[in-house]
């Protein structure tokens, strides 16, 4: 597949090598530094190169969002059109306060960052994932944590859209767990707020998994 990075930092950039190196065609884009945007694509390998985020959404059939929710809007701007288009998101508008002192999350959104992703692009195909997991994690050599593999919750309401997420989830080593429908993004978004959270604050961030356990 065709895929755009929007958001070339540790997120998109590490999960743009990994897809790169298994065999798709990656974009990356959207870096306030353009030197390193260079230096990861010549390390992602062949399969990936450089574009500006307008190429990256054109050109591709599933664009990954990795921007901070600040810059969301901007990124936003840069796509013509994403009718038919896969997109996954893994921005989160919750911010945790790292001290672990903090009970709930404190939080004036109505809706999840998904959902408002999707409102803004309705006829592409959003689906939220990656967003329990840590740049670390796939920045090493495995996935594998003593022989298992951590779970990774995705959700959307598009069913052909979701399975291409999945492969592209187990491809990265992961499990891949459909979570339902997009409306499970705002759970879902606040289950990864505190689960970042409470992996700083315990002090076991990064080299931490989250397994489901399913029966």
């Amino acid at each position: 597949m065709k895929i755009g990075i929007i958001g070339a930092g540790n997120m998109g950039g590490g999960l743009g090598k990994i897809w790169a190196q298994v065999g798709h065609e990656v974009i990356f884009s959207y870096s306030r530094d353009d030197h390193k945007l260079h230096q990861l694509a010549v390390s992602a390998g062949e399969n990936a190169k450089v574009g500006t985020p307008t190429e990256a959404f054109s050109q591709s059939d599933v664009v990954m969002l990795a921007v901070w929710m600040p810059f969301l809007e901007e990124a936003l701007r840069f796509a013509d059109s994403l009718d038919g288009k896969i997109v996954i998101t893994c921005v989160s508008g919750l911010q945790p306060d790292f001290t672990g002192k903090t009970i709930g999350i404190a939080t004036d959104l109505k809706t999840s960052v998904a959902e408002i992703i999707q409102q803004s692009a309705p006829t592409a195909k959003v689906v939220e994932a990656f967003n329990i997991t840590f740049a670390e994690v796939i920045a090493a050599d495995s996935r594998n944590f003593g022989g298992d593999r951590p779970s990774i919750f995705y959700c959307g309401d598009d069913t052909a859209a979701k399975k291409v997420v999945a492969g592209l989830i187990e491809e990265c080593g992961y499990e891949a767990i459909d979570a339902g429908n997009l409306v499970v993004a705002r759970s879902l978004e606040t289950l990864a707020t505190a689960w970042v959270q409470f992996a700083v604050a315990s002090r076991l961030f990064p080299n931490l998994g989250l397994k489901a356990l399913q029966r």
